[in-house]
């Protein structure tokens, strides 16, 4: 029988090296560590609050490695290899076991106490999965776990049913671009830590000066960031019209085709017309009904369900209205963008992206959201656009945390024109912080129309963002 203990066993050890040698290999735990790492952690190791952590992301953004980096950091911390297990359900032959039955091999052969540290890799492949970390949860107090998945409209909805209080849900976004640079190993600026850009337009003009001399090198890396600088193998890559293809490939077609059908969605086909759409249609408002009328055929709550997947499934994100009365917005119409410019560079593929100043706008705008989302994603904050009625009637990004609102405008342009009117202009008094994000490098400081609007280059915005975050894991 394929799945008696024998064969599970063999498979067991074969991923395990650390039993026999005491190390993870350097091929799997690279060196350089994404913030999510500290993150997960920070779970997994926390003296208080006892959480088995759930990382969920796109396909091919580093969760596995991840996870070897955190399991390394245990052996070196003293933790006996054997009491170390990683499982990943996505092996030929894993797939086919009982959850059960893995661990029982893993405790009869292995280790047979309760403080174990289990590392379950794509966890969607396991029946019941959520049933049987509840089960594992409640029965064994010492233990701690680390669960990854990419099928996240499954992950997201069972562990909404059983996971309270259970496991703390960690979603890892592409790669920010300080990641990006220090993946590389691009020489980074000498910045303070925590430096943000509200914390750049509250320091005298001279040290804001020499700040952006100090950030100006990472300009010219900006553009590659944007066409495959969100996932690591890829921005590795020399390659990186081979580089786009594996992302349609291991990225796009195996979400649509594999993770998000095991919900049983009805047309793969209609799935496929509505993330092209999104993607010729990211950074803009939609609505449900023009996407319905323009693919024929496809109903109005199909649209509506088939964008929930597409969510959770980390390929788009939504971005619905904040109403800047402060009332709520009934029946608004929500503005897309696709998860990271890379992959809707690599799905629309079109050859002037780079000086077509239409299509650099969505990309560097697309960059911008994300990079905002994934700095706020601990501080339960609401990220979404303000608009209203008339000419100049809309903010890109406003984010509102407890009392504070955050608006933001991209004009990724050589020229453009802020009169008074322009929405941003107008609410910058009445918000925390107002900030313009522009394209030429000396583009920054006060705005003429109002100086309670900030200007600053969207190169140095989003890699500030992701520096202060790492400072602040650190």
């Amino acid at each position: 029988m394929l799945t008696n203990s024998e064969n599970i066993l063999k498979v067991m050890s074969a991923t395990n090296p650390w039993w026999k040698t005491g190390k993870v290999s350097d091929s799997y735990a690279k060196p350089f560590k994404r913030l999510a790492y500290f993150e997960g952690m920070k779970i997994l190791q926390h003296p208080d609050i006892r959480r088995i952590a759930l990382l969920t992301g796109a396909r091919r953004i580093g969760k596995s490695t991840i996870m070897y980096q955190m399991i390394e950091s245990l052996l070196e911390q003293g933790v006996p290899p054997n009491r170390i297990v990683y499982i990943s359900f996505d092996h030929p032959l894993l797939k086919l076991c009982r959850f059960d039955l893995v661990l029982d091999v893993y405790r009869q052969n292995v280790y047979p106490d309760d403080d174990v540290y289990y590392f379950f890799d794509e966890i969607q492949y396991a029946s019941d999965w959520d049933a049987w970390l509840k089960t594992l949860y409640d029965s064994n107090p010492q233990c701690r776990a680390v669960a990854t998945g990419s099928a996240s409209p499954v992950l997201a909805g069972k562990a909404g049913e059983s996971g309270v209080g259970r496991w703390s849900v960690l979603a890892i976004p592409t790669l920010s671009f300080y990641e990006y640079c220090a993946l590389l190993k691009i020489e980074t600026p000498e910045i303070e830590p925590d430096l943000t850009p509200d914390g750049l337009r509250a320091l005298p003009r001279q040290e804001q000066t020499m700040n952006f001399q100090r950030l100006s090198p990472l300009l010219r890396h900006f553009n590659r960031y944007l066409t495959v600088g969100g996932f690591p193998e890829l921005a590795l890559s020399k390659d990186e019209h081979f580089a786009q293809r594996m992302m349609r490939d291991d990225i796009v077609d195996k979400v649509l085709k594999r993770d998000i059908p095991v919900l049983n969605i009805r047309s793969i086909v209609d799935l496929e017309k509505i993330f092209l759409y999104l993607c010729f249609h990211s950074s803009g408002i939609i609505s449900m009904e023009a996407i319905s009328k323009e693919l024929d055929g496809v109903t109005r709550p199909t649209v509506e369900k088939y964008i929930q997947y597409l969510e959770s499934a980390n390929l788009i994100y939504v971005s619905n209205p904040v109403d800047l009365s402060g009332k709520k917005i009934l029946k608004a119409r929500p503005k897309i963008y696709i998860a990271d410019a890379a992959i809707r560079n690599a799905v629309i593929m079109q050859e002037d992206l780079f000086t077509n100043p239409v299509e650099m706008g969505i990309m560097v705008e697309t960059a911008v959201y994300k990079h905002v989302r994934a700095f706020y994603n601990q501080a339960s904050a609401h990220v979404g656009y303000c608009r209203n009625s008339g000419k100049d009637n809309e903010i890109d990004i406003a984010v509102e945390v407890l009392n504070n609102r955050t608006l933001i405008e991209v004009k990724y342009r050589e020229q453009y024109t802020l009169g008074p009117k322009s929405l941003i202009v107008s609410e910058a008094d009445k918000a925390s912080s107002a900030l313009l994000v522009t394209k030429r490098e000396d583009d920054f400081g006060p705005l003429e129309a109002n100086p309670a609007v900030y200007r600053i280059p969207a190169y140095a915005f989003v890699y500030l963002l992701g520096h202060a975050k790492r400072g602040g894991m650190l």
